[in-house]
C-alpha cells in the first residue's frame, strides 16, 4: 500500500483536483445528450414524414396512372366514370401509408370529348396527407398538406 491508503499518488493536492475534474465531465456529457435528444428525435421523425410524403406522392401518381390506363383500354362497352373512379380509388387505398386517420382520395375525372378513339381521359387524384407526428403538427400550423396527381392517356 501507498502513502495514502488504497488511492494512488498523482502528484500531490494538483493531482487529486486533475482526477476529481476529470471524473465530473462525465455527468456534463449525459447532460448534454439529454438536451440535444428531443432535436435529434425531431429530426429523425421529420425524416420519416418527409419520406411518407414522398411515397404517398408516388403512391396516388400510379394510382391515376391506373385508372386512366384502365379507362382508356378498349373495351366494349368502355368503363364508366364511377368504374374508372373505383378503380383508382383501389389502387390509391392500397398503397398509401397512413398514421391513423386514414382519409379517402378524392378522384376527378375528365372526359372532354367523351369515349371517342384518341380523345384525352384525364384521372386527376388528390389527397390530404395527415402524417405520423409532424404531419398533424404541420396541419395545426399551416393549412394542411394536400399532395395532388394527374394522368392523361387517350382512348385506344
Amino acid at each position: 500500500m501507498g502513502k495514502h491508503g488504497d488511492t494512488k499518488y498523482v502528484g500531490g493536492v494538483r493531482g487529486r483536483r486533475t482526477l476529481r475534474l476529470l471524473r465530473s465531465d462525465s455527468g456534463s456529457v449525459a447532460l448534454e445528450f439529454v438536451i440535444l435528444l428531443p432535436f435529434l428525435i425531431m429530426v429523425l421523425v421529420g425524416i420519416i414524414d418527409g419520406s411518407l410524403i414522398l411515397y404517398d406522392k408516388a403512391a396516388i401518381t400510379n394510382a391515376a396512372r391506373a385508372g386512366a390506363r384502365a379507362g382508356t383500354v378498349l373495351k366494349v362497352p368502355p368503363l364508366s366514370t364511377s368504374q374508372i373512379i373505383a378503380i383508382t380509388t383501389a389502387s390509391a387505398q392500397g398503397s398509401l401509408v397512413t398514421g391513423g386517420n386514414a382519409t379517402s382520395p378524392t378522384v376527378t375525372v375528365t372526359q372532354p370529348n367523351g369515349t371517342i378513339s384518341g380523345s384525352p381521359l384525364q384521372v386527376a387524384v388528390s389527397y390530404t396527407y395527415q402524417g405520423l407526428l409532424l404531419g398533424s403538427a404541420f396541419s395545426a400550423l399551416t393549412d394542411p398538406i394536400v399532395l395532388k396527381a394527374t394522368a392523361v392517356m387517350n382512348y385506344e
